[in-house]
């Protein structure tokens, strides 16, 4: 007999609720936690569900924030205090930072409220509420509707609620987001506060210890933290940066724990997980495996050693670069693990044979012949999936093209008068040239577009890109030419247009560059894209449904043993436990880092290892004051076996009695797959002891006072 929409989605719940999770695999909605508690209280937490979430009065939930729109950041007193990783805040750090006043190679620490610095841009979301709203958004809806009646119907209900919701305005945000590939419909409400101004930051040569090098992997001796305060008007609601603002007042913030870590302690993520994949068909995880993440890195490998030739040679391009170089470098690395876990995992395989018993199973049943459809739709998808790669980590990576569009569109025509928005102009021209260096840019051009011309099938190639390569030869000449005549490179130039202008700008090789690509895109690629993921996300729908109902029928083993929704960028609990990891024959690592890893690296004639002497000379005295542990060192850095993923960066890690002990801010390299696959005996989490934060604050920022508005478990 089939069973109805409600039926399957109360059977969803039902598991996502109540099946085991695999070891410390998951993210769970904090809303559902009461669901997960008995799990959790039985791997040590000492605390119920109430104390997580409640929308009745203050609970975990209202000391955790979303820091910008991807990281997360946590209270830690009561004066709108707020921990973050250094490289959440890494961008804020380095537009505040000049060669006069480098923040980046100095740090900084505000030695009163006075000299906190205003953030333009920034803000934090707490979350008010989350509720499951799936009748709403379907209200209406006939399962003979087409998916695009079905996709606007959704759109139009969702857009209904959200207007109802954030009506009394006063900083509300809302967003409708759909779990279990649109089985499930939530509603998440936010405040959002705008007044967010930096406190501390150390040195990156501590706050981004080891750098590239050492991303991604274990041990770590990274100081990764920085320090804001969230500001509000007097009556604590949200408010523009105004010199009249006050310290916001938390419903929650963190107590501090200073006791330590122990291997087999309890841990518990609060944050705001990203993306996740775990549900993922094997010719999706084959495609990334193959070829969309081995080119990609390919590309960004290309466009870091120009960066870091560059940066190695000047302090002032060194800055420049410093938040490019790392934004670019975070997923080239982790695509490398990635792909390295899933090839040992033998994840595509093994995802093959659960396929094939599903597609046993489903004979007869709605799923039938579901396996095969959603491959076909993938080798369907694949080349212009490929195209889109190489469109994104090649024309997209661009400055020079993307300034121009960005300057382009500021010609509008109103009531046939063509106007040019010279305010808007200046502030990106101030914003690009400040980081601009074009000997990158323009090496970068020809890298790039090299790699182009030698991966890229002819059928993928726009007329205008076979155009030019014909009229240049190769890449190189093209890019000198582009570089050598585009206005856009002369910041002078620049502030000196006018709406008479536009036939200039709209004929300059940079922003025709951009704009020839972007319209083959448009019409050729994104189309096909848009339309095969659609319908890709309506078999993953029914797929969804089957795992689960082909779970239920074989009692678990033959499908998943608990289903949590992907991550999406909303508010989720993971727990786990402290643990070591062997990711090797022969090798195993400890859970816990000290300061004595981080003198055995450090290295003055490297910049991502040259420590402040103020470090040295507290080791060599062993200065540690409060900070050592029981070995008499300062502890840096712990794993655990929590799941997490990008988003996760700053995340509280929370101990058994809901006290801080870590900042969550990374994985171990070969566990990185699992936003794909979770691995229980390689996957760990890497977070920054909380011990050596405030080591840091009092011994390199001499910022201490900050404790006496902490608070400190006893």
């Amino acid at each position: 007999m089939k069973k109805t929409f409600r039926t399957i989605l109360a059977a969803v719940v039902a598991l996502a609720g109540t099946v085991t999770a695999k070891a410390d695999e998951g993210m769970w909605l904090p809303s559902l936690i009461s669901q997960r508690i008995a799990d959790m209280q039985e791997k040590g937490f000492r605390l119920d569900a109430d104390d997580i979430y409640n929308i009745n009065q203050a609970s975990l939930k209202d000391a955790v924030v979303l820091f910008g729109r991807g990281c997360t950041g946590e209270l830690v007193s009561g004066e709108g205090l707020l921990l973050t990783n250094h490289h959440c805040g890494y961008s804020q750090i380095q537009q505040h930072s000049s060669v006069e006043h480098d923040y980046l190679r100095d740090g900084f620490w505000a030695m009163s409220r006075d000299e906190e610095l205003p953030n333009k841009g920034l803000s934090v979301s707490f979350l008010d509420r989350m509720e499951d709203v799936t009748s709403v958004i379907l209200n209406g809806y006939d399962p003979n509707m087409t998916e695009e009646e079905r996709v606007a119907l959704v759109k139009k209900n969702s857009s209904a609620l959200i207007e109802e919701t954030t009506k009394a305005g006063n900083g509300l945000r809302a967003t409708v987001e759909a779990l279990y590939y649109g089985n499930q419909y939530f509603l998440f409400v936010y405040r959002e506060y705008n007044d967010v101004r930096l406190v501390g930051a150390p040195p990156s040569s501590i706050g981004k210890f080891g750098g590239d090098t050492d991303n991604w992997m274990w041990p770590r001796h990274t100081g990764d933290f920085s320090m804001f305060r969230i500001y509000a008007d007097k009556d604590n609601n949200p408010a523009p940066y105004s010199k009249d603002n006050v310290p916001y007042k938390p419903k929650k913030f963190f107590r501090i724990s200073t006791a330590g870590v122990q291997e087999g302690d309890f841990t518990f993520i609060y944050g705001f997980p990203g993306s996740t994949k775990e549900y993922m068909h094997s010719e999706g995880v084959r495609y990334i495996e193959e070829l969309g993440d081995p080119h990609k890195i390919a590309l960004r490998t290309l466009r870091l050693d120009i960066m870091n030739r560059h940066q190695g040679q000047s302090q002032k391009v060194r800055i420049q670069y410093s938040s490019k170089n790392a934004n670019v470098s975070n997923a080239w690395k982790k695509w490398q693990g990635e792909v390295k876990g899933i090839r040992k995992m033998k994840t595509v395989a093994t995802k093959q044979e659960y396929e094939k018993a599903f597609a046993s199973w489903a004979k007869g049943t709605e799923y039938e012949g579901l396996i095969e459809k959603i491959a076909a739709l993938y080798e369907e998808l694949e080349p212009y999936a490929f195209a889109t790669d190489y469109y994104s980590e090649t024309v997209r990576t661009i400055e020079l093209a993307n300034f121009a569009m960005s300057m382009a569109r500021l010609f509008v025509i109103k009531d046939d008068v063509m106007s040019f928005d010279k305010t808007r102009a200046a502030e990106l021209a101030e914003s690009f040239y400040k980081d601009w260096y074009q000997p990158i840019d323009q090496e970068s051009f020809a890298a790039v577009m090299t790699q182009y011309e030698k991966n890229v099938p002819e059928e993928f190639k726009p007329a205008y890109y076979k155009a030019q390569m014909e009229k240049y030869g190769n890449a190189q000449a093209w890019a000198d030419d582009m570089f050598g005549t585009s206005l856009f490179t002369d910041k002078a130039k620049v502030s000196e247009l006018t709406a008479e202008d536009k036939d200039q700008v709209f004929a300059d090789p940079a922003f025709v560059f951009f704009n020839e690509f972007l319209k083959w895109y448009s019409a050729d690629v994104q189309p096909q894209t848009t339309r095969l993921n659609r319908e890709l996300d309506l078999a993953y729908r029914d797929y969804m449904r089957g795992q689960m109902d082909f779970a239920e029928a074989t009692d678990g083993p033959a499908g998943r043993e608990a289903f949590y929704p992907d991550a999406n960028l909303t508010l989720r609990v993971a727990y786990g436990h402290i643990k070591g990891y062997s990711p090797a024959d022969g090798v195993y690592y400890t859970p816990s880092s000290t300061i004595k890893g981080i003198m055995e690296k450090d290295n003055p004639d490297i910049f991502d290892y040259n420590i402040p002497q103020r470090l040295r000379d507290i080791y060599a005295q062993k200065d540690y004051g409060r900070w050592a542990d029981a070995s008499g060192e300062v502890p840096v850095c712990f794993i655990a076996t929590n799941h997490t993923t990008g988003g996760n960066s700053g995340s509280p890690v929370i101990n058994a009695d809901g006290d801080l002990i870590g900042l969550n801010f990374d994985r171990v390299w070969e566990g990185t797959m699992s936003d794909i696959v979770f691995d229980p005996e390689i996957c760990r989490n890497i977070a920054l002891d909380v011990r050596y934060v405030l080591f840091t604050i009092e011994k390199i920022g001499g910022a201490e006072y900050l404790f006496n508005e902490m608070v400190f478990a006893e």
